[in-house]
């Protein structure tokens, strides 16, 4: 489990999952539930999970059994960030029955995403421990749940990059053709940019990177070099700019970017690809 847990606001939470309640609710509720459970029935459940994995989503779960029924007893037996083996019990929750089962599915689907995510982004930063490079994520996020997918990506032990257009300034190639030249891009953001906004710079050469260099960018993200031009590019910053490696990074290749001194490296595939864990809900009628 991580020394210090992020934290997301209860407000998105409770946004997000009544969403996905009235989605799944339609015009007429759980008419499955209504038709086969009587309304007084009472039952208890445990949420296991039936992979490794490292767990993510817990106040979104419990928000959708709340919403469901405030008079839930819930009690919660691993914390986001927690490391998970088959078999493992995340929370047990006792009460109405028809409302457990309404909940159950926006529950896990929720934490069966932001689980994924978490479990994803720790055997990426597992890879790279051993070195001072950190994995972070990027803007290829699921629309509507981009706050908790990079809240997932910290659980697993990774780290943010901007969390949107508005939070900082990252200039790529198409920003660069149409501006006229990397300098002039650069120089035009530090004339536009507070004082609290980060200036980076997409860069696809090296001598392109060097010509960077000379405007004093922030950040430079070295787009699909491989660790050989990503040495030299670190030995040619010397310290100048955070240096951050990007495109078609995986499993296999992490550590061997992460080695050559580089102080980041994105990866998309963690939030727009990877798998959902697989946890249920095993449910006892009482």
């Amino acid at each position: 489990m991580l020394a210090s847990l992020p934290t997301l606001s209860q407000i998105k939470v409770d946004d997000a999952v009544k969403a996905a309640l009235l989605e799944d609710f339609g015009r007429a509720g759980d008419i499955t539930s209504q038709a086969t459970i009587p309304a007084e029935a009472t039952a208890r459940a445990a949420i296991v999970s039936r992979q490794n994995g490292v767990l993510a989503g817990i106040d979104l779960a419990i928000s959708a059994l709340a919403q469901c029924d405030p008079d839930f007893e819930i009690d919660v037996l691993e914390e986001d960030g927690a490391l998970l083996d088959p078999g493992s019990v995340v929370m047990r929750i006792e009460g109405n029955a028809q409302a457990l089962l309404s909940a159950e599915r926006v529950a896990l689907n929720f934490l069966g995403h932001l689980s994924g995510i978490a479990t994803a982004t720790h055997a990426f930063a597992s890879k790279i421990a051993h070195t001072d490079c950190r994995v972070v994520c990027t803007r290829k996020t699921t629309p509507g749940l981009r706050a908790f997918e990079k809240y997932a990506v910290r659980c697993g032990g990774g780290a943010n990059h901007r969390f949107g257009l508005d939070d900082a300034i990252l200039i790529k190639d198409n920003h660069i053709a149409v501006a006229g030249g990397v300098v002039t891009a650069i120089e035009r953001a530090r004339a536009f940019a507070g004082h609290l906004v980060r200036v980076e710079v997409e860069v696809d050469t090296l001598d392109q990177m060097r010509e960077a260099l000379t405007a004093n960018p922030d950040v430079i993200m070295l787009d699909n070099m491989g660790p050989d031009m990503l040495r030299e590019a670190v030995r040619i910053n010397d310290g100048q700019a955070v240096l951050e490696a990007s495109g078609g990074v995986n499993l296999s290749t992490i550590q061997a970017i992460a080695e050559t001194g580089v102080d980041l490296v994105s990866v998309g595939w963690i939030t727009h690809s990877a798998p959902v864990l697989d946890l249920g809900l095993d449910i006892e009628i009482l």
